[in-house]
C-alpha cells in the first residue's frame, strides 16, 4: 500500500474530506480516525483521544483493529465512513492486488438495511467531495460503489459464508452488539473469524462501531480486553457517551430516556455495556432435549395431547402452533407448525384447527394476542381457544427448569434450537423479568412461544392414564365387555 495523503491532510482539505466531519463537535472523533491511521497528535488531541481510550499515547503507526463503543446518536456510523473513503480513494492498494483483481470494502451488519446507513454516508462523502467524486465510476447503486482506485465498496449481509474469498482493504462491521452471538448458527465470532484473513494481504484495518448491549458476544469480550492502557497497541478501542463524542445532541432527549428506562438508556445513551441482560438457555442443554431424526411423531390413540398457539395478524410475524403430551414427568413436543408471512389468518386459523382435531383437541391456549379475535374463528372450525392465563416471559421462565431438568423432548430442527438460544432475559422497569428475543434481531421467536406453551401446558395437567395394546385387545371380546357392563350397572 501507498499513503497519497496523510487522512490529517485529507481532513483539512475541503476538496477533499474537509466538510465530512468539520467543526468542534466532531474534534474527538478526527483525533481518534487520526491516531488509527498512525499518525502524530497534537497535545490537546491526544487529551482528547485519552479521554475516550484510556490510553495515555496514540498508536504511533497503523492499528490493526479499531473498535468504537458508543451511544447512539455519538457519529459512530458518519466517522467510519469517513474512515472508510479515505482508505478506499487517498491510498493506492495496487501493490496488494494481482493483475485484473479489484479489492472491496464490505460494510456489515445484521442486515442490509443498517448496512445501508453507513452505506449511504460513505456515497454521500464521496459524491460531496469535489475531487473525491471523480474517482467515482458511474452513479453509486443500492448495495455498490465502484471507484477508479481499484476498490469496490459493497453492502455484504453479515455471514461468515459470505465474507470469505475477498480482499478487503477494509471492513466496517456496524452494531456489532446486536449480531448474533455464540450459540446461533452464525454467530459473531465466526463472522469476524472469517473477516479477519481477507484483511492479511493489504493490513488493512477492521472497523467496529456499535452500541454496547448486554456483557456477552465479540464487542464485550474486546472491549474487555483491549480498552484502556492495557490493552493491544494494535487494537485500539474507545468507548464514551453519546454527548461526549456528540456534543451537539440535546440533553433533554437523554434525560427523558433515563427517566423511561435507566438500564436502557445506560445503554443506549450512556454507553455502557447492560447488566441487567442475560442469556436465558444454554445451547448445549435445548440440544440434549432433541430427538435426532424425529421431525414429528403421529398420533398414539392412548395419548392425550395438548396444543399450544402463537397467533399473529399474517403481515409481520409468523403464526406457529405446537401439540405436545405427557409422558410420565416429562413433556413430548409431537408436532410443531410455523405459518410465514404474508398469510390469510382465517385459512391457516382453519389449517391449524384440522391438525388439531387430528390429534383429537377440541380445545386449545393460545397467546393473549388479539383478545377475543381468535376465539371465533377457531370456535368456527370446531375448536375452543382459551387464553393463557401465563404471560409469554412466564412460560419461558417456567421452561427454563423443565429443560435444564431434561424433562422435554423437542423435535429435531435447528430453527427450534436456534429461536430457543436466542431468548434473552432483561429486568423490566417494573422490576420483573422479560424474556424475548433480542431487540434488533433477525431472529424471532414465535416458534419458542408455542413450544413454551405446550410444555407448560403438558406438565402443569396430571398424566393420562395409557392403556396397553393388550388392554385394548381385551376390551373387544364379549367377556370383558359383558364384566365391564357389569361393573357399570
Amino acid at each position: 500500500m501507498k499513503v497519497l495523503i496523510s487522512l490529517r491532510e485529507a481532513l483539512a482539505d475541503d476538496n477533499l474530506l474537509g466538510q465530512a466531519i468539520a467543526g468542534e463537535s466532531w474534534a474527538i472523533w478526527r483525533a481518534l480516525l487520526i491516531a488509527s491511521m498512525g499518525e502524530a497528535l497534537t497535545a490537546d488531541e491526544r487529551e482528547l483521544f485519552n479521554l475516550v481510550t484510556g490510553r495515555a499515547q496514540e498508536p504511533q503507526e497503523r492499528v490493526e483493529e479499531f473498535w468504537t463503543v458508543a451511544g447512539r446518536r455519538s457519529g459512530k456510523t458518519r466517522a467510519a465512513a469517513v474512515l472508510g473513503s479515505y482508505l478506499s480513494t487517498c491510498i493506492d492498494w495496487a501493490d496488494s492486488l494481482a493483475l485484473g483483481e479489484r479489492a472491496v470494502l464490505p460494510v456489515l451488519a445484521a442486515n442490509t438495511y443498517q448496512s445501508s446507513r453507513a452505506f449511504m454516508h460513505v456515497a454521500g462523502i464521496l459524491q460531496h467531495s469535489p475531487d473525491l467524486s471523480a474517482l467515482l465510476e458511474g452513479e453509486p447503486t443500492a448495495d455498490a460503489i465502484r471507484l477508479s482506485t481499484r476498490v469496490d465498496i459493497n453492502i455484504v449481509p453479515a455471514n461468515f459464508k459470505t465474507i470469505r474469498s475477498i480482499t478487503a482493504i477494509a471492513i466496517i462491521c456496524d452494531e456489532l452488539a446486536f449480531w448474533s452471538v455464540e450459540g446461533s448458527k452464525n454467530p459473531d465470532k465466526e463472522i469476524l473469524a472469517a473477516a479477519r484473513p481477507a484483511l492479511a494481504t493489504t493490513q488493512g484495518p477492521l472497523i467496529v462501531i456499535s452500541s454496547p448491549y448486554a456483557r456477552k458476544g465479540e464487542l464485550w469480550a474486546n472491549y474487555r480486553k483491549d480498552f484502556g492502557a492495557d490493552g493491544d497497541p494494535l487494537i485500539l478501542v474507545a468507548n464514551a457517551e453519546s454527548k461526549v463524542l456528540n456534543s451537539t445532541l440535546p440533553q433533554g432527549v437523554i434525560n427523558r430516556a433515563y427517566e423511561r428506562d435507566p438500564s436502557a438508556a445506560s445503554a443506549e445513551y450512556g454507553g455502557k455495556f447492560r447488566t441487567d441482560v442475560e442469556t436465558l438457555l444454554v445451547r448445549e442443554v435445548v440440544e440434549a432435549a432433541v430427538d435426532e431424526g424425529v421431525t414429528e411423531r403421529a398420533r398414539a390413540l392412548s395419548t392425550k395431547y395438548y396444543g399450544f398457539v402463537d397467533p399473529s395478524g399474517g403481515s409481520s410475524d409468523s403464526m406457529t402452533m405446537a401439540i405436545a403430551h405427557k409422558d410420565g414427568t416429562r413433556a413430548v413436543i409431537d408436532k410443531v407448525v410455523e405459518k410465514k408471512p404474508p398469510y390469510s389468518p382465517e385459512v391457516v386459523t382453519e389449517e391449524f384447527c384440522a391438525i388439531l382435531k387430528s390429534y383429537g383437541i377440541s380445545s386449545v391456549v393460545g397467546d393473549n394476542f388479539g383478545g377475543e379475535w381468535c376465539k371465533e374463528p377457531f370456535r368456527r372450525n370446531g375448536v375452543e381457544y382459551e387464553r393463557s392465563k401465563l404471560a409469554k416471559s412466564d412460560l419461558y421462565l417456567a421452561l427454563v427448569p423443565a429443560l435444564n431438568s431434561g424433562r422435554v423432548s423437542l423435535v429435531d430442527n435447528k430453527k427450534h434450537v436456534d429461536q430457543l438460544v436466542s431468548l434473552e432475559r432483561r429486568s423490566g422497569a417494573s422490576g420483573r423479568d422479560i424474556i424475548d428475543h433480542p431487540p434488533g434481531a433477525t431472529q424471532h421467536d414465535d416458534i419458542a412461544n408455542a413450544i413454551a406453551g405446550a410444555v407448560y401446558i403438558a406438565l402443569d395437567k396430571k398424566a393420562p392414564m395409557v392403556i396397553s395394546d393388550e388392554v385394548l385387545r381385551r376390551a373387544s371380546l364379549p367377556s370383558f365387555n359383558n364384566f365391564r357392563a357389569g361393573r357399570l350397572a
